[in-house]
């Protein structure tokens, strides 16, 4: 901004509003991949630099005394809608506010929020919905984290819970929603699909149908994990979920440089989770949410790549002698009828994330991990990258032997998340690798 050198001060140009986002040229509406290099932002708003700049601030000032109560009330929650501005960076923030709002477009949600990593979305979720005395049913398994904050954590605040496998039938999904009727008040249904590690895959439509045949009325609200597939092989709410929740350290984030969470969907329930939000400040900070912006204006690109790789490599696997198994979605059958049925209904792409399992134990696990030279030996999935890990030797090592068990997390199983390398010099750094065992 220019300054005035007659002694007149500073010239201010008149204070400018947002432009109205380009959504539709004439009846054509513009697809996510598209917005995610504009929407959200006007340039003329921050000194017409065409990318946003990153503000690390931690407060915003009031136009006027008016208008700071009129923010704090929306903050408070004393009048709907939220702020209605900018107030400080606990609550929201320029670039914030422009992740969630392309966050919002990829799933068609009414609303958005971004928290500073996937299990803090998780776990202002739960606090806002759970209380003492309540029962939450999710399905399993899950994130060993996200199982650990459930069964021990809440648990000590009393709040129970009940569980059903991924690949339940809308039977089996019911008789668990009347047990716990009979428990307590149930306040969430919490879903993982794709199941971390085992890729298995819950119905959501079933779900949401014993969900609403239980509940008529004061329905508990359906939140699913959508990190596996999502936003671009999954997108949830159009299947039944009221919440689709992130870690955006993943394929949103893409890079392995960042971590942060996001949960999407219907206003009426994102509302209350952004009051609990503003009060425990779990939101991402402005410099995360920028990089953020930055990926996902590649995220379909980066996503494609890793999906056309995961099928050539599980096509090298799926008859390789050392291999028992292999847990990828491309390679549901007509054998596979009920997990291929919700595959058909649910998903538009396999995904690059996959479970392997070797023939042996956690000696030929370890063996194949440490000869790998291409992929690497971490935790995590999602990346440019490719990696693999042990889930029961490391992500969910705090999950119980005897759940291990029953939720199928074996000492072979390695898990798998393909990245955007040469899909043949991939192949290259397995056949290698198994060849080490």
């Amino acid at each position: 901004m220019s300054n005035d050198q007659s002694g007149d001060g500073p010239l201010r140009p008149e204070r400018r509003r947002p432009k109205p986002d380009v959504l539709d040229i004439g009846s054509h509406r513009l697809k996510p991949a598209t917005l995610m290099m504009g929407h959200g932002y006007d340039p003329a708003l921050s000194e017409n630099a065409l990318k946003p700049p990153i503000f690390l601030t931690s407060t915003f000032v009031f136009e006027s005394a008016a208008a700071g109560k009129r923010h704090f009330e929306g903050v408070t929650g004393k009048r709907p809608g939220g702020a209605e501005g900018l107030v400080y960076s606990r609550f929201n923030g320029p670039n914030q506010e422009i992740l969630e709002d392309r966050l919002a477009i990829w799933e068609e949600a009414e609303d958005a929020l971004s928290f500073s990593s996937g299990m803090s979305a998780i776990a202002t979720l739960l606090m806002t919905f759970c209380a003492p005395g309540d029962v939450i049913v999710h399905s399993g398994p899950l994130y060993a984290a996200t199982e650990t904050l459930i069964g021990r954590i809440l648990g000590k605040f009393g709040v129970g819970w009940l569980d059903f496998p991924a690949g339940a039938t809308g039977e089996e999904i019911a008789a668990v929603l009347e047990a716990a009727k009979a428990k307590g008040r149930l306040s969430l249904i919490y879903l993982e699909s794709p199941a971390n590690p085992t890729n298995q895959l819950v119905d959501l439509e079933a779900v949401r149908a014993a969900r609403d045949s239980a509940f008529p009325e004061n329905a508990p609200p359906i939140a699913i994990d959508n990190t596996f597939l999502g936003p671009l092989w999954q997108q949830p709410l159009r299947h039944g979920a009221d919440l689709s929740v992130y870690s955006l350290t993943k394929y949103a984030g893409g890079h392995s440089d960042l971590v942060a969470g996001a949960v999407v969907g219907a206003a009426r329930h994102i509302t209350p989770i952004r009051m609990m939000r503003n009060t425990v400040g779990t939101i991402t900070d402005p410099h995360t949410a920028w990089m953020l912006l930055r990926s996902l204006e590649t995220l379909e690109l980066r996503m494609s790549r890793a999906g056309e790789n995961a099928e050539k490599v599980c096509a090298f696997l799926r008859d390789h002698p050392k291999v028992e198994k292999l847990g990828y979605l491309g390679f549901l059958s007509d054998e596979d009828s009920r997990q291929g049925d919700i595959y058909r209904r649910h998903c538009t792409g396999a995904g690059s994330t996959f479970s392997l399992y070797l023939k042996g134990g956690e000696r030929e696990a370890f063996a194949f991990l440490d000869a790998l030279r291409i992929a690497k030996l971490a935790v995590s999935l999602g990346g440019t990258e490719t990696l693999a890990s042990a889930p029961a030797a490391m992500t969910h090592l705090s999950v119980p032997d005897a759940r291990k068990q029953q939720l199928g997390i074996t000492d072979n199983l390695v898990r798998i998340s393909i990245g955007v390398e040469d899909a043949d010099d991939l192949i290259a750094d397995f056949t290698q690798a198994l060849e080490a065992i």
